[in-house]
């Protein structure tokens, strides 16, 4: 037996996507570039990011324990992706309105903490506003995504999960704005790179 041989049985990989094919839950095989596998791929990788934001963020332990619960809504997400509306089987878990009202809760809780949501401001400030700006944008990407499924496969993909990406990057946002809360935001300030210099107040 040759060495490719015997790494046919290697439990690591299986080449069974070699093909640019994949088995997509109950929606069976499908292309990987699917917009019902890329509406699954993009909600992994918000996952993905919103660990990333706790990892590194130096976030609260009240943010920190509403995010851990937000990567739990997301692989319930996940789930639902993977399990046709109008199919036969049932999927463990969908996304319902129970999980939207719950961040709608969240983020009129923290948004007292961001003291002012007024203003255009630039991602950034501390680490911690800068990670959670980071995975509001994926988490955006990922509702767009979602949001493409749900138009080209209306009867088989859950509207809800796209909601709820819509919530969620509402709350990361009313965090990040809390994260600079002291620090204080960068505020936009449109064409501030070719306005000509006032000699008056040249700041």
């Amino acid at each position: 037996m040759t060495e490719r041989e015997n790494k046919l049985e290697d439990p690591y990989y299986t080449r069974e996507g070699d093909n640019g094919r994949t088995s997509f839950g109950e929606h069976g095989e499908m292309a990987k570039q699917d917009v019902r596998v890329a509406a699954y791929a993009e909600c992994d990788e918000a996952n993905a990011s919103v660990s990333v934001a706790i990892a590194l963020g130096g976030l609260s332990n009240e943010v920190s324990t509403t995010l851990i619960s937000v990567q739990n809504d997301l692989f319930d997400a996940l789930a639902d992706l993977m399990t046709p509306v109008n199919g036969e089987s049932k999927s463990a878990v969908r996304i319902v309105e129970g999980h939207i009202e719950r961040l709608e809760r969240a983020i009129e809780h923290f948004a007292q903490q961001a003291k002012d949501l007024s203003g255009m401001v630039l991602p950034g400030g501390t680490l911690s506003a800068a990670v959670l700006y980071q995975a509001r944008g994926v988490v955006r990407r990922a509702e767009r995504a979602v949001w493409q499924a749900v138009d080209a496969h209306p009867e088989a993909q859950n509207p809800l999960i796209g909601q709820y990406l819509n919530r969620l990057s509402s709350l990361l946002f009313v965090l990040a704005r809390g994260a600079n809360a002291e620090h204080g935001d960068i505020t936009w300030v449109p064409g501030a790179s070719v306005r000509p210099v006032d000699p008056q107040n040249p700041s």
